[in-house]
């Protein structure tokens, strides 16, 4: 069995995931949107905005600032190039996929309360379906505004109309055309979200989408384990393996030994091994890169939890905090918030990670002050606390832009 250190490995999954691209250097279009979707194969959608919607950023960490309206562009006008649905969890993928996705619309819903109100409520399920055909796109408070509230509570609260539409979203009856200014979903039937060639083409069977996924997973990881690679699609665990197994006897994974690993890792055939990488960006919470904590931990050494839903008094290293990767290695975590009313991009906390070079400080200073930009941010607040907060201050006041 072929063999990769740790730096090897890291290497190669900073640069499968598109983290060393050249950055474009004149004006940011579709073309290199597209780009970094068949990089990543998926975006994470998340809904906090203490900074930046987090769908946003791994965009913004491997082409800079750019314009977030291509993004949405590409999710809700035509011609659409992404759709709203489960890919790694609430995700935008890119349109192609649509067919892979259909055996979880098929058979993947396992939300037990919302099939059983989908058994016993057949006329709603009509009803809601009805609904949307007519006067969609709608959102779901628009649809159960002239319903009668039902008895009790479930769940969230949701009525039962409510309950179903997301049934029907999740089954892929129905798909999200937009959203509103609150950022609530607007449903519509999927024939009039997905391009029509997109919609026409052949429904692959069970094993050859989970085979189709697990050859994409593993090409966006660059190499990783059996449940990395799972992970990424959220795929059935018995289909994942047969797939990994039938890639591997094709030649397109290669089963390798990753120093300080436990168990086979399998490195893709395009994979490259790179010599050294130079990067220096903050990555998202729920970047690639980052969101399989395990992943991230053997690969480079770096402990990473988000800790917006922890307590105040036992968070410790802040309330939203992005990593900052420099070189190969995580240099430097970073709390961050963006105040739009004082125009200033607040630092809570900055720390250094053991072993960060010498020039951390500058180089997460620049990477600050770019983003502050790109966030239509006047200045940077004083970092607050932590080890990184005096030596980045200073580095900070260098570019004129601390507050």
């Amino acid at each position: 069995m072929d063999s990769l250190t740790q730096a090897q490995a890291r290497r190669v999954a900073i640069a499968a995931t598109g983290l060393t691209d050249p950055r474009p250097t004149g004006a940011i279009t579709a073309r290199h949107l597209s780009r970094v979707l068949d990089r990543v194969g998926v975006i994470q959608m998340d809904s906090v905005n203490v900074l930046q919607r987090a769908h946003y950023l791994p965009l913004y960490s491997r082409l800079g600032p750019y314009p977030t309206e291509l993004l949405d562009r590409a999710a809700y006008r035509k011609p659409r190039r992404v759709f709203e649905y489960w890919g790694h969890v609430a995700s935008y993928l890119p349109v192609e996929l649509y067919p892979l996705m259909r055996w979880r619309m098929t058979h993947g819903t396992t939300w037990g309360e919302v099939m059983r109100i989908a058994e016993r409520r057949p006329d709603l399920a009509k009803w809601v379906r009805d609904e949307v055909e007519s006067n969609g796109p709608l959102t779901a408070a628009q649809l159960e505004a002239d319903l009668p509230k039902p008895k009790g509570n479930w769940g969230w609260n949701w009525s039962d109309a409510k309950v179903l539409l997301e049934y029907q979203f999740l089954r892929g009856e129905v798909l999200v055309a937009s959203r509103d200014s609150s950022w609530a979903r607007r449903y519509d039937l999927a024939e009039r979200v997905i391009p029509p060639d997109i919609l026409a083409l052949p429904t692959p069977t069970d094993d050859e989408a989970y085979r189709a996924l697990v050859s994409l997973s593993a090409k966006c990881l660059g190499v990783a384990d059996y449940s990395e690679i799972r992970d990424y699609f959220r795929l059935p665990v018995a289909a994942c393996k047969t797939a990994i197994n039938q890639l591997v006897e094709s030649g397109e994974l290669i089963p390798v030994q990753v120093e300080g690993s436990k168990g086979t890792s399998y490195l893709h055939r395009e994979a490259r091994v790179p010599r050294r990488v130079s990067v220096s960006t903050l990555v998202s919470p729920f970047d690639p890169i980052v969101w399989n904590r395990p992943r991230t931990e053997r690969f480079f050494d770096f402990f990473y939890r988000i800790e917006i839903y922890v307590p105040a008094p036992k968070r410790i290293h802040g309330y939203y905090v992005l990593p900052f990767l420099l070189g190969d290695r995580f240099a430097a975590r970073v709390d961050l918030k963006a105040d739009r009313q004082a125009g200033l991009l607040r630092v809570p906390a900055a720390y250094s990670e053991p072993g960060a070079p010498a020039h951390t400080p500058e180089a997460l200073a620049a990477e600050l002050v770019q983003l502050a930009g790109w966030l239509g941010l006047d200045g940077i607040a004083t970092p607050s606390a932590g080890d990184l907060a005096r030596p980045l201050a200073a580095a900070l006041e260098d570019h004129a832009i601390a507050a």
